[in-house]
């Protein structure tokens, strides 16, 4: 049975580098370091300006390699769809965006398979608990009025397609 090693990094979307992180994780293993910077490239390319988990798993006797690709984290998919730098140092006083529930839905949707919530309902409170962290509005309000507002059914026809 041959032997796997697995890497783990996190990459710019679409720009990783044989440089540091990857090259000094994957020289060792006498891989083709540029074929595998490619292959994340070509992967991550759909998330730019975003930092992406990636698991790189090569066959040490072969040198065949496996990348697969995470998705980025709740605030970086909120920062990207807001066309923002970053989120808010003091969110109580100052906002600095607004998403459309539909905005929302989307990213939990993305986001679904690695957040706990057991519905797209539920993930979409998640990701509106990152809004209340970063000082984001959804539909110009506050991010807690509208969790009440879906806890009280309003926005139900919003997740029929995603149970």
């Amino acid at each position: 049975m041959a032997e796997k090693k697995t890497i783990d990094a996190l990459v710019s979307g679409g720009q990783a580098t044989a440089g540091p992180p990857l090259g000094p994780a994957l020289g060792p293993l006498g891989v083709n370091v540029v074929a595998i910077v490619n292959r994340i490239n070509d992967l991550t390319k759909g998330f730019a300006g975003m930092k992406v988990p990636v698991k790189i798993a090569v066959d040490v006797e072969t040198k065949e390699f496996e990348v697969i690709v995470g998705t980025p984290t709740t605030s970086a998919l909120i920062v990207s769809t807001l066309k923002i730098e970053k989120g808010s140092g003091s969110p109580k006083e100052e906002k600095v965006g607004d998403l459309t529930l539909e905005q929302v839905v989307d990213i939990a949707r993305k986001k679904q398979s690695q957040l706990l919530a057991k519905s797209l309902k539920l993930a979409a409170k998640e990701v509106i608990g990152s809004c209340v962290s970063m000082g984001v509005t959804i539909n110009g309000e506050d991010p807690k009025k509208i969790q009440t507002e879906i806890d009280e059914g309003k926005y139900d026809s919003a997740f029929e397609n995603g149970k």
